[in-house]
């Protein structure tokens, strides 16, 4: 019985009685490169062109997959890489409005491209994904966390064709500057189990 007391009062000094055991460290913790970036319905952009700040704008792809854009009217970018509708717009400004017009996007959510977040959370659902997104920044979409969440028991399930795989996220541990950081994926499953105690 004294065994047991002196391992629970270890534990507990180690601050792994609270966070339900040590932090699962074994997770890619480098920024995910999205390998496919093409946009869909939904997904949110910005356009700027240099020294035309009339033409520079945020938009987002409608249900046909297309923008409408000043002077030159309406741009398909469905299944386009950002870079494709680049140039597209910049070559399309350079026939007869802009003289060697610079054209940059920045894709600020990728909201065909899905996360899935459950369990105890405030939200639980879907969220579009934002390049670069990790799992604090997940669950800060998703409203937090609720009072009966295990914070540093956080699964997530990640499929990629056959390949499926499952890693337990220290999120409390992450937030508090003590576990690597992990990158959500477009296609991940998280799931906020409830704590026991």
């Amino acid at each position: 019985m004294l065994g047991r007391v002196a391992i629970a009062t270890a534990l507990s000094a180690l601050g792994l009685l609270a966070c339900g055991g040590p932090p699962d460290q074994n997770y890619p913790s480098e920024p995910v490169t999205l390998v496919d970036t093409s946009l869909g319905a939904g997904d949110l952009f910005d356009i700027r062109v240099y020294r035309n700040e009339e033409l520079s704008a945020s938009y987002s792809v409608n249900a046909e997959g297309t923008i409408s854009f000043p002077l030159i009217g309406e741009v398909v970018v469905a299944g386009k890489t950002p870079e494709q509708v680049e140039s597209e717009i910049r070559t399309r400004l350079a026939d007869g409005y802009l003289v060697d017009p610079q054209v940059s996007i920045l894709v600020t959510e990728y909201r065909s491209k899905k996360i899935s977040i459950f369990g105890q959370v405030q939200k639980p659902g879907t969220l579009g994904y934002v390049d670069g997104m990790t799992i604090v920044e997940a669950i800060s979409r998703a409203g937090g966390f609720t009072g009966m969440a295990s914070k540093n028991s956080v699964k997530v399930t990640r499929i990629a064709g056959d390949d499926k795989k499952r890693f337990t996220i220290p999120v409390e541990a992450i937030g508090q500057g003590q576990a690597a950081n992990f990158f959500i994926r477009p296609g991940d499953i998280v799931f906020v189990p409830e704590r026991l105690f």
